[in-house]
């Protein structure tokens, strides 16, 4: 009955011209519920594999290239995997909007001194994952306190995104940081790659302090309710321990 009335919305809205426009934005604003990203500012998350012969040379020659590269556009962090993987490089870039990004892009490419570095950085990668990633609606990109290290948890969710499952994650952060268990850095919400994906980037003073804080929070019983009301809505679930690069601009 609902696809019979959508449809039949669509072939008013054909037959009417534009000024039956209103009423298609009507019945798609029915379809959709619960809060929406932005759709202009979005982060584009990079992993790198990096062979294990060559991460030294590699991240020698990102610190001394990196500044060519963002000159063009903001790059939030660079960091590597301490632990929860190995030989991992990761970092995050901001863009306006779309046409922002094709823009940087075609500057990129047109950069000699930047094709001639990562032309000799390339041979050093095993592999590359590129994701571009919304922040949700309720969270603001974050900033460290002071030199640290981060960890990187994702999860892999049900699909329906944040009016599905937006509600108990968000409880479920709050409650850790309530007591200042960690710092919230980010929450990333896929657009491309891996749908349904939620990167959660935390800050800590270091690894015991994370160590402390995650022992703190597992006896915390609204931690624990907030973590077993959000389940429900898990797949899966992986992390990683991020030390920053001495460029990266979240240190």
């Amino acid at each position: 009955m609902m696809v019979s009335r959508v449809l039949g919305s669509l072939r008013r809205a054909v037959l009417s011209g534009c000024k039956a426009q209103p009423s298609l934005y009507q019945v798609c604003s029915s379809l959709a519920t619960g809060p929406r990203q932005d759709v202009g500012t979005f982060y584009e998350l990079r992993t790198y594999d990096i062979k294990p012969a060559k991460a030294k040379e590699f991240l020698e020659l990102v610190n001394k290239s990196i500044n060519i590269r963002v000159a063009h556009s903001e790059m939030i962090g660079f960091w590597t995997a301490e632990f929860g993987s190995m030989n991992k490089a990761f970092h995050i870039w901001k863009y306006d909007n779309f046409a922002h990004r094709r823009a940087v892009r075609k500057a990129v490419v047109a950069d000699k001194e930047w094709q001639e570095r990562l032309s000799v950085l390339l041979q050093f990668l095993d592999k590359q994952h590129m994701e571009i990633a919304y922040m949700v609606p309720w969270c603001e990109l974050g900033s460290s306190p002071k030199p640290g290290v981060y960890e990187l948890v994702t999860y892999q969710l049900k699909p329906g995104g944040p009016a599905l499952w937006g509600k108990s994650f968000k409880a479920a952060i709050d409650a850790h940081i309530s007591k200042d268990y960690s710092k919230l850095i980010g929450v990333f919400h896929t657009e491309y790659g891996l749908l349904n994906t939620v990167h959660v980037l935390w800050w800590y003073e270091n690894p015991d302090s994370r160590a402390a804080g995650r022992h703190f929070a597992h006896e915390d019983a609204r931690v624990v309710a907030a973590v077993r009301e959000n389940v429900q809505y898990l797949e899966s679930q992986q992390n990683m321990l991020l030390i920053p690069a001495p460029f990266s601009p979240l240190k």
